[in-house]
């Protein structure tokens, strides 16, 4: 497929799902329309023969489309600026010790203790697989996903400080999890060198402040122009560029595109054009961006669903996928518990609170194109369709029961 074929018969299928999805199933928009993708590549992979056209056209689809590069260097700047431009700065500030104490510190424990459960799980079944490649594996599957919170959180019922500390994580934590993901990932490809905590501390000084820093100076400047002018369509421009200038500047610089996009957005949406004159600029800007925010989410939703051609689907991974669910959950409420328990006076935050920020830790499309990433390796069937298995559990069943969930825990606390 070409260029324009491919983004044509993508956004034609997509728009197909949103459309049945909102007529006849009803699901929340991007639950709805990757599980309808997950159905499409399901029927590809088992009935290919009986409609071979419809399977063509889904196969070429998956395989014309590079998801984690799709994903990582060009869709993920546009969703994190969105989610960032909304975020309310204000709250964030209220809870960010919670939110860098999770975001950092939570999302190490968490690839620790799953990667040291999932080692042992699998040794004590007889399968055989080195403890780096556990290391990798928790690396990108414990950051929860910043894309996959915004698209569920919108109708939560999650009490606001915990859908702040929640929201606010799900956009910092890409920075320890890109350099725990990398310095396993280095470790994993070149079995002579070993793991160095200096390179690591080096990595992430590079990757977060570096991010940061970028998106803060590059924001600022971009913000000064749009205060600058009136014409909204201008203004518009001054955004994408920023953007995309993000992602180009930060490729070459080595350091954190995804942080400095939200920090970008922050800053931008925390001041909001506070002149009279602008103020309803700033506010067409947020629609705009919040429009663009649920259009890619919903292409992004049924790339996830059709990647499901490309895994290996075998029984025994699908066990230890499932397996692999209950692993994470445990990981993810036992690196929770001691950041509550840190901040309970200062944040209050009671213990209850852990139970439903571990089922509102969602995963998403960045955990699957992290493992699409992966050197090819005897191990990477294994962790794709495993994290695969993940990242639908979270989407579809965790998100659907959000609200049941944290209804009954509000009842029994």
């Amino acid at each position: 497929m070409n260029t324009i074929l491919i983004i044509t018969t993508l956004i034609a299928i997509s728009t197909i799902f949103s459309f049945i999805n909102a007529r006849f199933i009803k699901l929340p928009g991007v639950i709805g329309v990757m599980v309808l993708a997950i159905i499409a590549s399901m029927i590809t992979v088992a009935t290919g023969s009986i409609f071979p056209g419809f399977s063509r056209i889904i196969l070429e689809l998956a395989h014309s489309v590079d998801f984690s590069k799709t994903l990582l260097d060009v869709m993920l700047g546009f969703l994190l600026f969105a989610s960032a431009l909304h975020f309310d700065v204000n709250k964030l500030k209220e809870n960010l010790r919670g939110v860098l104490l999770i975001s950092t510190v939570g999302v190490v424990i968490s690839t620790l203790l799953f990667a040291g459960i999932f080692y042992e799980l699998l040794h004590l079944t007889g399968i055989g697989i080195p403890f780096i490649y556990c290391l990798v594996f928790g690396a990108l599957i414990s950051p929860t996903d910043a894309v996959a919170v915004a698209a569920l959180m919108t109708k939560s019922k999650m009490p606001d400080r915990l859908k702040t500390i929640i929201s606010g994580e799900s956009l910092f934590n890409d920075g320890i999890g890109i350099v725990l993901f990398v310095s396993f990932s280095e470790v994993a490809s070149i079995p002579e060198k070993n793991f160095s905590f200096a390179e690591a501390a080096k990595l992430f000084g590079q990757e977060v402040f570096g991010g940061l820093l970028l998106g803060g100076l590059l924001g600022l400047i971009a913000y000064r122009m749009m205060r600058a002018i009136n014409d909204f369509q201008t203004i518009v421009m001054l955004s994408l560029t920023l953007v995309l200038s993000i992602a180009a500047i930060a490729g070459i610089l080595h350091v954190s595109a995804p942080l400095a996009v939200v920090a970008a957005g922050l800053l931008i949406g925390s001041h909001s054009f506070k002149r009279n004159e602008s103020i309803k600029e700033g506010e067409n800007l947020e629609k705009v961006w919040s429009l663009a925010d649920e259009l890619l989410n919903t292409i992004l939703f049924v790339l996830i669903g059709l990647q499901l051609v490309s895994i290996t689907v075998r029984p025994d991974y699908l066990l230890i996928g499932a397996v692999s669910i209950v692993i994470l959950l445990i990981a993810r409420m036992l690196s929770i518990i001691l950041p509550v328990a840190l901040l309970r006076r200062t944040l209050a935050l009671q213990y209850s609170s852990v139970a439903i920020l571990t089922w509102g830790g969602l995963r998403g499309g960045i955990s699957v194109a992290l493992a699409l990433s992966l050197p090819d390796s005897e191990y990477k069937p294994l962790i794709l369709t495993a994290g695969f298995v993940i990242v639908i559990f979270s989407i579809v069943v965790q998100g659907l029961t959000l609200n049941k969930f944290i209804n009954m825990v509000v009842k029994t606390s």
